[in-house]
């Protein structure tokens, strides 16, 4: 359901999860990349009861309390208004944001090209209205009315996807065949989907090993503090705001165990990936005057 593997309970390390869900106060997605206090927060439990997901500590449950946490925070998600995801693959966010009143686009890669990937074979890809529905969510009916899926080329967006309140995508855009490729994405996602004052809030893997040395093209790349940082200035300079690109260190033990493959269920906040540890982070714009 969730796209997060499972461990029996017979080998799993004993990881103080919901015992202390909601316990730790304070700042709360603070950083743009992924921290063990964001887990504890009373925030990311309300996350996981609105979002009817168990309380986990995996990056990829993460990223999606990004996406809602910033877009609520921005006053994006409001009834009436419009989205689009992109790179939806089977989560469970475009439900979210309808049974919230939203109306929503839900997009994925052309077939062919998910097929390729193998994406469909790992449920990493919708292809039908289907793909999308949850029941825990909201009624079949509201679903029909407020939710749709199409492809769509994050390379090649097009004129076709126009007049967005906010966008979203959670882990797609290092697949687009290389770093610059995947900045263009962002900053074509703002421009080409939002209406002026739209929210844009896109989630993508951080090299957390080099910020010189990186895998800048294939099938995933991984991006570096500094491509954060000239993607933060490129669309500064194109009339946007960007909420500043902040990384904290990390106070929890949580924070410094990376998970090698085959990865684990939980921890799962840092991986390595091939020569580098890498991490979820996001980077949230608003649109600025057309």
């Amino acid at each position: 359901m969730s796209g997060i593997k499972q461990t029996s309970l017979s080998t799993a390390a004993y990881i103080p999860t919901s015992v202390f869900a909601g316990t730790l106060p304070g700042p709360y997605m603070a950083s743009a990349h992924c921290l063990a206090s964001d887990f504890f927060h009373p925030q990311f439990k309300d996350f996981c009861t609105l979002y009817k997901h168990p309380h986990q500590l995996h990056r990829k449950l993460w990223e999606w309390a990004f996406v809602y946490h910033h877009l609520l925070e921005e006053g994006a998600l409001f009834p009436g208004a419009r989205g689009i995801g992109f790179g939806v693959g089977q989560e469970r966010l475009p439900a979210l944001f309808a049974s919230l009143g939203c109306h929503v686009l839900g997009t994925d890669a052309p077939a062919g090209v998910a097929e390729d990937a193998g994406w469909r074979e790992t449920g990493q890809h919708s292809a039908k209205l289907d793909d999308l529905f949850a029941p825990e969510h909201l009624d079949r009916a509201t679903f029909e009315q407020r939710v749709s899926v199409a492809e769509c080329d994050m390379n090649n967006i097009g004129d076709a996807f126009t007049g967005h309140d906010f966008c979203w995508s959670a882990c797609s855009y290092e697949h687009l065949g290389s770093i610059d490729l995947g900045l263009d994405f962002v900053v074509n996602s703002v421009e080409q989907t939002l209406k002026p004052g739209g929210v844009a809030v896109h989630t993508t893997e951080l090299n957390l090993s080099s910020n010189t040395e990186t895998v800048s093209s294939g099938q995933t790349v991984l991006f570096r503090r500094q491509d954060f940082e000239r993607l933060e200035a490129r669309l500064a300079e194109r009339g946007h705001t960007v909420k500043p690109f902040r990384l904290l260190p990390g106070m929890s033990y949580i924070d410094g165990l990376v998970d090698v493959p085959p990865y684990t269920a939980e921890p799962h906040l840092k991986l390595q990936i091939g020569e580098y540890v890498s991490t979820s982070a996001g980077i949230v714009v608003r649109r600025g005057p057309a």
